[in-house]
């Protein structure tokens, strides 16, 4: 049976890609790091990972049950590159929470009735209510890059957006809700690695798009189009943590630990939530192109 883009991603790897990327991948080991800027020339140990993240998981359930109680309100929203780990790292977060108290919204493309709404109010439905966790597995971030970068939007609709989105935050944290927004970043190498996995693996090309094929080509475009994203809707009350999950497993445990290190629920083990690593995750600076 055939499956959908079934060679795109190869054909875009020997007749498109620059050849310095090609060689990275080329040369690379299963577990090696192809960014040549990222701190560490391995992927995190499998065995010291499993025991971090075991203890952030009964971390993650202590603050569920803190948020529960209180009646906290809390949205995590998880945006970046295709192919920078969003699903996983969202995975990793709720795997054991109760589901009744912390859903994941993953929009698809509006309706004809949502496209002739404010931008912002399908989100608006999808908010937490007392005692939830909400995570966005992207989010109204959609028009500062994907929709720009296909012309999905006018400049005119983008720049409206841009004037609206720190005042539609603000109202959100005024009213009580705690807002995080978690970018995770990639190089280049690293998610064209990861897209022709996904191709030559026929249970995971379901998470491949037209979108991402396309985007290929467009990789400067990103890059421009997240750097202004990232610094026009950075704020004091709504900040940006950026990871950079070239290691997918150290970037799960840096971005659990940023969101646990904010929040004061009780009964928290602060030995257990070392400190995050500012090379891996920290404000926009951290973000590399």
């Amino acid at each position: 049976m055939d499956l959908p883009f079934d060679g795109a991603i190869t054909r875009f790897f020997e007749e498109e890609a620059p050849e310095a990327i090609r060689k990275d991948i080329e040369k690379a080991g299963k577990k090696t790091i192809l960014d040549p800027d990222f701190p560490y020339d391995k992927e995190m140990d499998k065995d010291d990972y499993e025991d971090q993240i075991h203890t952030l998981q009964i971390e993650l359930a202590r603050m569920q049950a803190w948020v529960k109680a209180s009646g906290e309100r809390i949205v995590i929203v998880f945006e970046g590159r295709d192919a920078a780990g969003k699903g996983g790292t969202i995975s990793r977060f709720r795997e054991n929470l109760n589901p009744r108290g912390a859903r994941v919204v993953a929009l698809a493309k509006p309706t004809e009735t949502e496209a002739g709404q404010w931008y912002f109010q399908r989100y608006i439905d999808n908010l937490p209510t007392k005692g939830e966790i909400v995570f966005f597995d992207r989010s109204w971030y959609n028009r500062g890059v994907v929709e720009h970068v296909f012309g999905f939007c006018t400049p005119e609709q983008r720049d409206a957006w841009f004037a609206q989105v720190p005042t539609f935050e603000k109202m959100l944290t005024d009213d009580g809700i705690r807002l995080f927004k978690i970018w995770l970043n990639v190089d280049r190498a690293t998610q064209l690695q990861r897209f022709l996995d996904r191709e030559s693996d026929p249970v995971k090309q379901w998470k491949l798009s037209q979108i991402d094929v396309d985007g290929l080509k467009r990789w400067d475009a990103y890059s421009m189009a997240i750097q202004e994203t990232l610094t026009r809707t950075d704020s004091t009350f709504a900040p940006w943590t950026v990871v950079r999950s070239d290691d997918k497993k150290l970037a799960r445990i840096m971005a659990i630990r940023s969101v646990l290190g904010r929040l004061p629920y009780t009964r928290k083990d602060q030995k257990a939530l070392e400190p995050v690593d500012p090379r891996i995750a920290g404000g926009i600076d951290v973000w590399n192109g």
